[in-house]
């Protein structure tokens, strides 16, 4: 009696490309939601540089402060929905379907991720754009805005892959949203909006040791030439450790329960 030989898993990066493909098409339908992510944190700019950007610096120069905590507001934002984009494919259906297919289950994880990265990106770009349009002025040549930019790719890289371990982790597109929505204060508590000077004693040592000040610290000093001190080393750990736990956390959450393959 014959049988039918399965089919060939296929090789490369194949499925991966076909997710993020499949993930991008999702997010330009999805065409609220990329507005929102971009329109926030400019407005969140706008609220900051002309209502309270006078009393916070009379010179009128906090527009060049405020724009790393923006940005790194904007990938918060733009990350958030990738939490509720991956509940939805493990609420949906799609991941019993895909078990029947000859290509790695983690492809549609690697696909969310990897099209946050690119949207995420270019959200960045429009945010930086109405910063300059509103005085903001970078002090910084080609070799500063390369590292600025690598700095913001690999925030947004980690903070998306953790969103899509609790998009995993989640019981429904709403909890993603809720559990996600708690990450994006931590750009509020950090030296994006104030010098960490100025807070309470125990909210400056929060804001100390968590991961979003070194990072707005390395960007800002990437962009405006002064000195980081130590920050680069401190924000590349982070992201690099938020990447490691967040890859292993979803890798352990999608055998769980979608099966391992």
């Amino acid at each position: 009696m014959s049988t039918i030989a399965p089919r060939p898993r296929l090789g490369g990066f194949t499925a991966e490309a076909i997710f993020v493909r499949r993930s991008l098409r999702h997010s330009v339908r999805d065409a609220e939601s990329l507005i929102m992510s971009v329109a926030l944190p400019v407005v969140l700019m706008l609220m900051f540089t002309y209502v309270f950007g006078g009393a916070i610096d009379p010179t009128g120069g906090y527009v060049d402060y405020v724009v790393p905590g923006t940005i790194l507001t904007c990938a918060g934002f733009g990350a958030a929905t990738t939490a509720t984009f991956v509940a939805n494919d493990m609420t949906g259906g799609i991941i019993d379907r895909i078990r029947t297919m000859p290509l790695r289950s983690g492809a549609v994880l690697t696909g969310h991720v990897v099209a946050s990265l690119v949207r995420n990106l270019v959200a960045t770009g429009v945010v930086i754009l109405v910063a300059l349009a509103i005085g903001f002025r970078p002090q910084t040549g080609l070799t500063g805005w390369i590292g600025a930019i690598a700095m913001i790719g690999l925030w947004i890289f980690a903070i998306t892959y953790l969103f899509a371990a609790i998009g995993l982790a989640s019981g429904s597109a709403e909890a993603a949203s809720g559990y996600g929505f708690i990450l994006l204060f931590l750009p509020y508590i950090s030296s994006g909006f104030v010098p960490l000077d100025t807070m309470p004693g125990w909210l400056r040592v929060i804001a100390e040791v968590q991961p979003v000040t070194p990072i707005i610290e390395t960007i800002r000093g990437l962009l405006m030439g002064t000195d980081s001190g130590s920050a680069p080393l401190q924000a590349v750990v982070w992201c690099v450790g938020i990447v490691i736990v967040a890859a292993a956390w979803g890798a352990w959450l999608f055998r769980h329960k979608a099966g391992r393959r």
